[in-house]
């Protein structure tokens, strides 16, 4: 037979109907190593990943449980991997890839006779984007009977220098839909569009076109059938208008994108802030991720708490500025993302702080209200300004942006009274990955826009907050006090462009699930008032994490020095209802002291001196808080008592509790669940006995309610 005849009779069977011929795997890499195909460099190791890598965003939409994936030692290795070579007998050839988008750096392509005739990448090249693998699929119809080889190539050592493939397989259907098939038209009649989601299913790349332009894009897992929850995309400002809604890609034979519809409310809205694990007063936002807070400032009556949001996932992606407001610190109301990731000219909206330029220095203020200034880092741009003259109800980026360069992120931007200046603090990093210097740069301003590098801070990390206190309350006597994500601080003296340490180490009054925190920028009556990141998850809700209870910050003259407190702010008691007390008694180990209780939302205070007991404290439901004698710390944390005594205040959430000592001392935030109401709330005593000076418990309201 001619090679001829055998093409044309090739070609006939690549015509018949797909039932008639089954898919050839050509590999899908579950194995323990890569079998025939060849390997060079170090990037793709010693055999197929299991999954996410080390120090690698999560890797999403490959099959089964092996993939190719040459981020093995970071994106600075690089290599190839080449397939045994194979007969083309169909028509396609579909394949799964994901990583960097480089097409000459990070690839993949058909060989024949050693010559690229087909080539795939990845979809990223820029900072954020998502790990997921997505179907790519080669028309081969013209190549049938050829001899081919698949090549793999890493030689990419920046960021997204890494490919991600599975499942290569020859076919007479194609796995990846068409650019018709990943979109639809919809009339926008509605406040909101909800998109349903699929936790851990692979991200797919939305956006939402309107009059020819992206309004809306983030990273989704799109559900192919039935959602675990809905996301709703806010498009009130856009009614009446056509819009295409468009992925990157989903999976053939899924109703994800027709799953997609129209609501006046956001779909749950029935249960909205009475979910199981809802925070019943703490701020939690209505759908999706949060982490650090941001932008938080006082101004014209609100208390404006920024957020960063992934408002369309339960997890990390998609970092928008989310928004809410409250009168009492105890009271939110959530409002619309204040910025928008890849929207006008901004790429990615990560943490940064917000303050109130009184006296217009920025030229931006046009009307009556001041402006609220919100700086940010803008990834792969630098420290961003956008700014708003409505109340903080929409924003502007500036169009001179970046205002820093630098490597680093986290703004904290606040004007410099004695200086006539603004300040910015912000983490910075110099020198390569194994010596790196993570410092503090601060920066000075005139006008928000032109930034002059003034000095450094080193050993510490990201997230910067520096502000100045009175000690024990003497307006005349201050200090000021530097902090980072951890929660450790130092004390020391600030001239508007160096901060001076006045001890060495480092001090800490937060402990647990607690991260990130910020202050209040121009509070209405002077106090400096503390929020963190709350690294609480909440399995099973349509939203994950939440914020701590403000604290009032104060300096106290200890034994051991000045030393920052954190109190909770005095607005709880808005919430109490029934309060239960009791005094003067005496807790022994086999006679428990308890008050009867009934909810689950309290806030506890007590005093207890110190006896012959070894350890002894709090129970409420399930969960103990126990001050060990011996080693002088109550749940964890170091705390001395003051005069024999110890002083607790607890206050308990539905999916959380937080621990004060010693008048906020020392702070400790938890995941607490209860199963159901809290019947008693008693102190115990192991090994003797403690005095109960005194026990209050406050049965609280929601804040929602």
């Amino acid at each position: 037979m001619t090679r001829s005849s055998f093409a044309a009779i090739l070609l006939l069977l690549l015509a018949a109907p797909a039932s008639a011929q089954d898919d050839l795997l050509l590999a899908d890499f579950e194995g323990t190593d890569y079998g025939d195909w060849t390997v060079e460099g170090e990037a793709f190791g010693p055999g197929p990943a299991q999954g996410t890598l080390d120090h690698q965003m999560n890797v999403s939409g490959y099959r089964g449980k092996g993939l190719v994936n040459s981020f093995f030692g970071g994106d600075r290795a690089t290599g190839s991997l080449t397939s045994p070579s194979f007969e083309i007998e169909r028509k396609f050839i579909n394949f799964l890839v994901g990583g960097g988008g480089y097409e000459n750096e990070t690839y993949l392509c058909l060989l024949v006779d050693g010559k690229p005739v087909r080539t795939a990448t990845g979809p990223n090249t820029a900072p954020g984007g998502s790990e997921a693998l997505n179907w790519r699929t080669w028309d081969v119809t013209d190549l049938a009977g050829a001899t081919a080889v698949i090549r793999i190539v890493d030689v990419r050592t920046g960021g997204w220098g890494h490919i991600n493939v599975d499942h290569i397989v020859q076919s007479n259907r194609t796995m990846a839909l068409s650019p018709e098939e990943l979109q639809k038209t919809i009339l926008l009649e509605k406040n909101y569009l909800n998109l349903p989601i699929k936790n851990g299913a692979p991200k797919r790349r939305m956006e939402l076109v309107v009059d020819g332009k992206p309004v809306r894009i983030s990273n989704v897992e799109i559900a192919p059938d039935e959602p675990d929850w809905w996301a709703p995309v806010e498009i009130s400002q856009f009614r009446d208008k056509q819009a295409v809604l468009k992925f990157d890609a989903l999976e053939r034979g899924t109703g994800g994108l027709n799953l997609v519809d129209q609501t006046d409310q956001i779909k749950g809205h029935e249960s909205l802030y009475d979910e199981p694990l809802r925070p019943q007063f703490h701020f939690s936002q209505q759908r999706g991720w949060n982490n650090d807070p941001n932008g938080m400032v006082y101004y014209d009556g609100e208390y404006h708490l920024f957020f960063q949001h992934n408002p369309y996932g339960w997890g990390w992606d998609n970092m928008h500025w989310g928004h809410a407001v409250s009168r009492d610190l105890v009271h939110w109301q959530q409002l619309p993302e204040a910025l928008y990731p890849w929207s006008q000219a901004v790429k990615h909206c990560f943490s940064g702080s917000g303050t109130i330029d009184e006296n217009n220095t920025a030229g931006f203020q046009k009307g009556k209200d001041k402006t609220i200034i919100a700086t940010f880092t803008d990834t792969g741009c630098g420290e961003a300004i956008a700014y708003s003259n409505d109340r903080g109800r929409t924003f502007t980026y500036y169009e001179g942006n970046p205002v820093v360069e630098h490597q680093g992120r986290d703004p904290k931007v606040f004007w410099y009274e004695p200086g006539g200046h603004w300040v910015m603090a912000v983490y910075d990093e110099e020198g390569p990955d194994n010596d790196r210097k993570r410092r503090i740069a601060f920066y000075n301003s005139a006008n928000l826009k032109d930034w002059t590098l003034q000095s450094k801070l080193d050993g510490f990390f990201e997230c910067p907050e520096i502000f100045e206190l009175p000690i024990d309350g003497d307006k005349a006597n201050t200090r000021w006090v530097v902090l980072a994500a951890d929660a450790k601080y130092v004390i020391g003296h600030f001239d508007g462009k160096t901060f001076t340490p006045e001890h060495e180490g480092k001090h800490q009054v937060h402990w647990g699930r607690y991260y990130a925190s910020q202050t209040f920028d121009r509070t209405p009556d002077g106090r400096r008032i503390q929020i963190g990141w709350a690294r609480i998850d909440m399995k099973g809700m349509p939203f994950n994490q939440m914020m701590s209870f403000p604290c009032r910050l104060t300096l106290q003259t200890t034994e051991d020095g000045v030393r920052m407190f954190a109190q909770p702010v005095k607005e709880i008691e808005l919430l109490h209802e029934k309060k239960h007390a009791l005094a003067n008694v005496v807790a022994k180990a086999d006679k428990p002291v308890a008050v009867k209780t009934s909810g689950r939302l309290f806030d506890i205070r007590a005093e207890l001196t110190v006896g012959d007991a070894k350890r002894f404290g709090l129970k409420i439901g399930e969960r103990t808080v126990v001050y060990d004698a011996a080693e002088a710390t109550l749940d964890g944390m170091p705390l001395a008592p003051i005069d024999g005594k110890v002083r607790v205040q607890i206050l308990v959430d539905r999916p959380s509790i937080e621990i004060w000592g010693n008048d906020g001392r020392a702070v400790k935030t938890e995941s607490f669940r209860s199963e159901g109401p809290i019947e008693s709330i008693e102190v115990f005593a192991e090994d003797g006995s403690v005095k109960v000076n005194s026990l209050e418990v406050n049965e609280l309201k929601s804040s929602w309610k």
